[in-house]
């Protein structure tokens, strides 16, 4: 995290219903600085693990419901130096309970049935399909409220030993694994390929695991028509637009010669992996969308980017560990 940036993003490009994410990890240091490790869905269900670079002996515990700032959820654990020694934390998120341990010992256990609401009548427990995130970035700038920079230790220090002696600060992750668990008792499955929400409600019962296509041809695209494309020059009365964006690294996206799109093999492809307890996943970095590609060479970073634009329903792909 160098001067005048937010920091930096890690995350996975496929989406976990239910699993274990652990991360073997040295958090960053100094006041204002937070080092991140949490899951999170498109509807902002969250599980977190946040170390304050201020006090490097602390692991904060939270949890939120489709972004609710329910602050009263979180719970502090202890660690041994966070920034000097590696930890393994470890997040195991069911149906029933979310589970948090640092090196093998259970710190925290939060049930689902302790979470119901009676206001909205909802369980307010993360339960839907999320991405596992890294991130390091600088809740202590000035433009802030008042509560984060507090929270956070004060402003950021911009000419601390880390910025002097390399320029910027730092977390170390060392490795991240991800175990998927089988979807939850009654879920609706119509397929393996992708994820939806059949209503705006956003909670377990209305994700359905679908064979729809997950991968969107270009920024016009969206959950409910992923073949929106440029308009091909060989149709009568069509014409290139100039202002709407290709999705980075989607070969053959864009205009080709006299605005038609190149034709090739893997441009405009469906594929996704296959059922969960199948192949692997990775990491993309967070950042711009109107840039070039991040240089992940799956199709599914494509889907992280096109889904931003999504309306109406989130079209997501489905986890494949």
């Amino acid at each position: 995290m160098a001067p005048d940036t937010v920091g930096s993003l890690l995350a996975s490009n496929h989406y976990v219903w239910y699993g274990k994410a652990t991360a073997r990890l040295k958090t960053s240091r100094g006041q204002g600085v937070v080092t991140a490790f949490i899951f999170l869905s498109d509807v902002k269900d969250e599980i977190d693990f946040e170390f304050i670079g201020a006090d490097l002996n602390t692991g904060q515990t939270n949890y939120y419901f489709q972004g609710i700032t329910d602050y009263s959820n979180g719970a502090n654990v202890s660690v041994e130096d966070t920034f000097g020694t590696f930890h393994t934390y470890e997040i195991d998120w069911t149906p029933d309970s979310i589970t948090w341990s640092v090196d093998g010992d259970v710190k925290r256990v939060q049930k689902r049935s302790e979470t119901w609401n009676s206001t909205d009548n909802k369980y307010h427990y993360p339960q839907t399909p999320s991405r596992v995130q890294l991130s390091l970035w600088p809740a202590g700038l000035p433009s802030n409220g008042e509560g984060t920079i507090d929270w956070a230790g004060g402003l950021v220090d911009w000419n601390s030993a880390d910025i002097q002696g390399h320029g910027y600060y730092y977390a170390t992750f060392d490795e991240v694994t991800i175990e998927c668990y089988d979807p939850p008792p009654g879920a609706d499955v119509k397929g393996s390929k992708s994820y939806i929400y059949t209503d705006p409600a956003g909670t377990n019962d209305t994700v359905q695991i679908t064979n729809k296509d997950t991968v969107l041809e270009s920024f016009l695209g969206s959950g409910t028509d992923m073949d929106a494309d440029y308009p091909s020059a060989s149709v009568s009365g069509s014409s290139q637009p100039s202002d709407v964006n290709v999705i980075p690294g989607l070969s053959g996206a864009g205009p080709g010669t006299n605005g038609q799109r190149p034709e090739e093999s893997s441009g405009g492809s469906s594929e996704t992996s296959g059922a969960p307890g199948a192949g692997s996943t990775g990491f993309s970095q967070g950042g711009g969308f109107n840039g070039g590609s991040t240089g992940a060479a799956s199709q599914n970073e494509q889907v992280l980017k096109g889904s931003l634009f999504a309306v109406l329903v989130a079209v997501v792909v489905l986890v494949t560990m």
